[in-house]
């Protein structure tokens, strides 16, 4: 249809009011009583509502700020502490190579209480616990052989190793043959072990 064929749907125009104010469409009314002019300065509305803030024309802005006094109702301790607080701002500080000796409840800076026992309870922190292995036959033999469960670490393969050579050489036992045989036993179990990367 044309713009001749063109009908309100509703049968009448829609007028939009005019804004009375003087300022342009999309900025700020200056909030002090009475004033007309565009409120283009953020300032804010005390010292305990820093993040909240009024909008003031320029003249008005110049006014408040002149007369604002941030330490007003402060006596000169607490504006001695507020400053030297400023200079770390307002973060807590400790002496150089102190934070852990400050007491806290009677126990150093960092104890953490375990309400849950999660960390042990009261006998302290638990054992670390040994890594586990999925062990093939021949492994799970070789760690008998050496007296070794299968939790066994590196460090006490190696350990036990050594201590069983020693204990089953024919110098250490006058030339007995069942020693002899033990301490095959021992190398071989060993040799098992050192194949499969456990040691």
């Amino acid at each position: 249809m044309g713009e001749a064929g063109y009908r309100p749907r509703f049968g009448k125009d829609i007028r939009i009011k005019p804004d009375p104010r003087p300022h342009a469409p999309g900025t700020r009314r200056c909030e002090a009583p009475g004033c007309e002019g565009e409120g283009s300065c953020r300032v804010p509305k005390s010292r305990h509502r820093l993040n909240e803030h009024v909008w003031y024309c320029l003249e008005h802005a110049r006014a408040h700020n002149e007369s604002w006094d941030f330490f007003s109702g402060m006596s000169d301790a607490e504006i001695q502490a507020f400053q030297n607080e400023a200079l770390t701002g307002h973060r807590p500080t400790w002496p150089l190579g102190k934070r852990a000796a400050h007491p806290r409840n009677g126990q150093g800076a960092h104890h953490l209480q375990d309400i849950h026992e999660l960390f042990g309870g009261a006998e302290g922190p638990p054992e670390p616990r040994p890594p586990q292995r999925q062990l093939t036959r021949p492994q799970a033999i070789a760690l008998e052989v050496l007296n070794l469960d299968a939790t066994a670490t590196l460090h006490q393969i190696k350990a036990r190793y050594k201590e069983l050579v020693k204990r089953f050489h024919p110098d250490a036992n006058g030339g007995d043959r069942g020693a002899e045989e033990r301490l095959k036993k021992v190398i071989q179990a060993y040799g098992v072990l050192r194949a499969s990367r456990l040691t």
